[in-house]
């Protein structure tokens, strides 16, 4: 479910001529049944002002697709920023990306995870470091919707940090590999996010990369009995998503301090998105 399509026109029109917060609330209340807290209506609001300015490249085709909020295929986890086109082959081009406010963020230890304010009473929090976030939607996303696969379209992940400095913590090398598979755009690059979608979309699609990814079939990718064979062999064969990555992670350290110290972990169901 895509809670608003436009083409880059249309959006930039809502962006900059109207409220695009507001036109996001109305759709996903239409869409869902549900208002939103007042803290995404802010992340709406600032992020996707960052986004219109992004686009506001006149290199970037005026029909090329933008989709905010689509909810990925039996989650509740949703991609914040699609936009859709053509490479200069004519090939079908998917570019994912997660929005952050962050202002600020602290490495861990762990993998893929990073400490930051995300919103909420409490304050400063483990949680996907956006590139792995970014990455592991793309992923998850091909797993599932039978038209990424049966149209062939590629697909782009990256973050963008719109407040955040380059302070050697967020973009530390513990982080390399995830920055790697989903470039990560930082306060002032503006210009490096542009030229990254540049390279990819060239030219307009009238939305049908998004109509593809909007009416796909949902099945997964791989039969259950093959995915349990290859993790017998040792791979890796499901992508952790948002929540499950920090259970895994937490897990895994937890693990390496058993001989230390007994612990308990308790791993709860599917939460609601929090704030980004």
């Amino acid at each position: 479910m895509i809670i608003y399509q436009a083409s880059k026109a249309e959006f930039l029109h809502h962006a900059l001529r109207d409220d695009i917060e507001d036109i996001i609330s109305l759709h996903f209340r239409s869409a869902t049944g549900h208002r939103v807290g007042e803290s995404e209506v802010r992340a709406w609001r600032q992020s996707l002002l960052e986004m219109a300015k992004v686009l506001g490249d006149e290199e970037i085709p005026s029909d090329a697709g933008v989709a905010i909020e689509y909810q990925l295929p039996q989650s509740s986890k949703r991609i914040d920023f699609i936009l859709t086109g053509q490479d200069e082959a004519d090939r079908s081009k998917v570019i994912i990306v997660e929005l952050k406010q962050w202002s600020s963020s602290r490495r861990s230890e762990k993998d893929a995870v990073v400490w930051a304010h995300r919103g909420g009473p409490a304050g400063e929090r483990e949680g996907p470091h956006p590139s792995y976030q970014a990455w592991s939607y793309a992923a998850y996303l091909e797993d599932f919707n039978t038209s990424v696969r049966e149209a062939d379209l590629g697909l782009f992940p990256c973050a963008y940090l719109h407040n955040h400095p380059r302070d050697g913590e967020i973009d530390h090398p513990h982080y390399a590999q995830h920055m790697s598979r989903a470039p990560l755009f930082l306060a002032r690059e503006r210009a490096k996010l542009q030229a990254f979608i540049r390279q990819h979309v060239r030219y307009g699609d009238r939305r049908g990369a998004l109509y593809a990814i909007e009416n796909g079939r949902i099945r997964p990718s791989k039969t259950l009995s093959d995915s349990v064979a290859a993790m017998l062999q040792g791979r890796s064969e499901f992508v952790l998503i948002d929540d499950q990555k920090i259970a895994h992670e937490s897990i895994l350290a937890a693990a390496s301090l058993g001989a230390l110290r007994k612990q308990v972990v308790i791993v709860r169901g599917d939460q609601e998105r929090g704030s980004r």
